[in-house]
């Protein structure tokens, strides 16, 4: 039984967390969509693995030299590889679009249904490994 609240407690800590941060990724989503529209839509899948690459190679040299030079730190290039992934997902289900315009509404949305998916399969995956 005390095992059981534990696991409910870290469960609740666990989903707040993620909550949290998906509420910052989206804000900066929102942002961006507002400032530059959806011009990420002409781009294939592989261009934003790439960019996701790019991502992480970055987050590997700032924790190896243990500094960075520009204002972005790991922590906002840990946030930008969460919405290149979205924004991968997103264009996996529509497909790259030859005119790139996306209403904010509905980018928005596809953005919610994506990150609730990772959020229940985070779930899932936590309740299976323990």
């Amino acid at each position: 039984m005390i095992a059981d609240n534990v696991e409910t407690g870290e469960m609740e800590k666990t989903l707040a967390e993620y909550t949290s941060i998906i509420d910052r990724c989206r804000g900066t989503f929102e942002k961006k969509m507002t400032d530059y529209g959806s011009s990420w839509r002409i781009l294939r899948t592989s261009s934003l693995t790439d960019q996701i690459f790019i991502k992480a190679q970055r987050i590997r040299s700032i924790e190896e030299k243990g500094t960075h030079m520009i204002e972005d730190d790991a922590k906002g290039e840990y946030e930008g590889i969460v919405n290149y992934s979205i924004i991968a997902l997103i264009q996996y289900e529509l497909g790259s679009a030859e005119e790139p315009h996306m209403e904010l509404g509905k980018a928005l949305v596809l953005f919610d249904k994506y990150a609730t998916e990772a959020k229940e399969l985070m779930v899932r995956k936590n309740h299976d490994y323990g």
